[in-house]
């Protein structure tokens, strides 16, 4: 197997840690979906939120694979018709969250300012198996595992508006008429 490379470098590499998982034998749909959900979070509210889908007090609302999911009455707290409760992915990305925490303590960052800026999930190559069938068939029976990598990044501070005396940006900015036609 060839050496690992992240999709794309942080933002700010001072301030952000990485972690990543590759080959893990954890369904790819879920694994995206749990990933999605706590993309944007703190450290702190991710782990809790993965606790309580393990214990189905919260759920993983499911967005692009959604085709045969259920609707569930937990989904109306994130506007999405139906999500799951995947155990194992939770479990995994724990996991993950737990090994970029211990980044954060040997780099010197403070874990409680972090937040997920990157999750990113990608198909691995597929275990191979087979089953039996009625009258002497052979079927494939194969897994789908995921390359699971995530960036926590201590967020940047906003940036301050422009001085009164009119150093910032002029007011009518978003009126102005770009060359395609479109305002800005």
């Amino acid at each position: 197997m060839g050496k690992f490379t992240y999709s794309r470098e942080p933002l700010n590499p001072m301030k952000s840690v990485k972690a990543r998982g590759s080959g893990l034998r954890v369904h790819f749909k879920n694994t995206h979906e749990a990933g999605q959900a706590i993309k944007g979070m703190t450290l702190e509210r991710a782990q809790k939120f993965l606790q309580n889908v393990i214990e189905k007090k919260e759920i993983v609302p499911f967005r692009r694979f959604k085709i045969g999911v259920k609707g569930k009455p937990q989904c109306n707290n994130w506007k999405v018709p139906v999500g799951r409760w995947p155990k194992k992915s939770a479990q995994f990305l724990l996991g993950l969250l737990k090994n970029a925490e211990s980044n954060a303590e040997v780099r010197g960052i403070d874990s409680e300012s972090l937040v997920v800026t990157h999750m990113q999930v990608n198909k691995a190559f597929r275990g191979r198996r087979r089953t039996f069938r009625a009258h002497g068939r052979i079927n494939a029976f194969m897994s789908q595992p995921c390359h699971v990598e995530m960036f926590l990044s201590v967020p940047e501070d906003p940036v301050a508006a422009g001085d009164e005396d009119g150093t910032g940006a002029p007011a009518n900015l978003s009126r102005t008429r770009l060359r395609s036609g479109m305002t800005a």
